[in-house]
């Protein structure tokens, strides 16, 4: 342990604010990702008076769940207006802010290696809680002041150019939904003689409703659990899923062997397209990676690779109103959150005439291109701020 190493507990303290006044309603709770988010907890006919006031600089965490999730869900508080959060939670803050810098404090708790500290000190039970006590002897590095201000600046540049990159990518597919809508759903700049209509719309009479897996190959991932490897290639399942990409830094290593065996079934290639099958059902990934290091399970798989004439017309239709509808048509009064691989086959596809298709293709492929090149853009500045929080145990 290198010698500006100093436990916690020398630097946060508990506080106890409560809504005694009930002075607001709302109620957050802290994700996995450690931000604050609203809670999903049924609060009706609950006290609120007894829950704890969180206002700006405060600290939260929620100890119970670490042996399970293996994270602590821990977050600063930013904004003006205060919430409040569960009476279980540590609600803490830091003694001396000249000392110890919050947002310095906050990025320590964003390191993977903070959350498996905190999960080997879990007690064992079911939710596999962590003390108070053990959270305060964990110890950080605490270098100057004026050191951590630089390291906090380096890593919020970083974070507001993903930030910018991130609402730009909003805006360009806000635009491409906008052409699908205008193009396809609405009709506009165009007369049509007459319509058909079927549960989730209508189409132009000379257009064809067909089966999604009559016009794309549709698959899923593996059926089996391959146990994890020290090396070797990822699996990816839902959880891993982000727009333009697949997360991999909480993905586990399975064997070659395991990964070829999931490939004879579900084999990713450049310019296909994923779909969450279970937990958060319908995020949707298109594929930009040209190598592919992962197998996936639990995760749909749509091989437009293969059909790349049509592949943004299909990713703009996997995200349309339809296929929301669909979805929500098919989850009705089961209880179970998963979908299956026969409901995204038959997914209900309107399939325009091929002019249509050409001219919707020309108008959205250089959006979402710009989008593609934004998306690699943030990994690569995501490394970026990986290496500075991996970095301060070495400053």
């Amino acid at each position: 342990m290198k010698s500006n190493y100093e436990p916690l507990g020398k630097h946060i303290r508990l506080v106890d604010y409560r809504n005694s006044e009930e002075v607001t309603s709302t109620v957050l709770g802290i994700s996995i990702d450690k931000e604050f988010m609203p809670s999903v907890a049924n609060v009706i006919g609950t006290d609120l008076s007894r829950y704890k006031l969180i206002s700006k600089g405060l600290f939260a965490c929620n100890p119970m769940h670490v042996g399970r999730d293996e994270r602590l869900p821990i977050a600063l508080y930013e904004k003006d207006s205060p919430a409040i959060v569960s009476p279980a939670y540590f609600m803490f803050e830091i003694i001396d802010r000249d000392v110890l810098n919050e947002e310095y404090l906050m990025m320590w708790f964003r390191r993977p290696e903070f959350d498996r500290e905190c999960w080997f000190m879990t007690d064992g039970s079911v939710r596999g809680g962590i003390t108070w006590e053990d959270l305060c002897r964990i110890k950080l590095p605490v270098p100057s002041y004026a050191r951590q201000c630089e390291i906090v600046e380096s890593y919020r540049a970083i974070t507001n150019r993903i930030a910018l990159k991130r609402a730009e990518n909003d805006n360009l597919e806000a635009t491409v939904q906008a052409v699908f809508k205008s193009l396809l759903i609405d009709y506009e700049g165009a007369e049509y003689p007459d319509f058909v209509e079927f549960e989730f719309g209508k189409y132009p009479s000379s257009w064809n409703l067909v089966d999604l897996d009559s016009v794309v190959d549709v698959r899923d991932g593996t059926h089996d659990s391959p146990s994890p490897t020290e090396s070797g290639k990822y699996l990816i399942t839902s959880r891993h899923l982000l727009p333009y990409a697949v997360d991999r830094s909480e993905a586990y290593f399975i064997s070659e062997a395991d990964f070829k065996k999931a490939n004879e079934r579900s084999k990713v290639e450049y310019g296909d397209i994923l779909f969450s099958m279970i937990g958060t059902i319908g995020i949707i990934t298109l594929i930009t990676d040209k190598e592919i290091d992962f197998a996936i399970k639990n995760v749909g798989l749509f091989r437009t690779s293969q059909n790349p004439t049509i592949r943004y017309f299909i990713l703009s239709y996997l995200k349309s109103k339809i296929v929301e509808n669909y979805i929500a048509s098919y989850m009705a009064g089961s209880t179970q959150s998963y979908v299956s691989l026969n409901a995204l086959r038959k997914i209900p596809l309107i399939l325009p005439t091929e002019d249509v298709l050409q001219y919707f293709e020309k108008q959205v492929t250089p959006l979402y291109a710009k989008m593609i090149e934004n998306t690699r853009e943030i990994a690569k500045l995501s490394d970026l701020k990986n290496v500075i929080t991996t970095s301060m145990s070495s400053r």
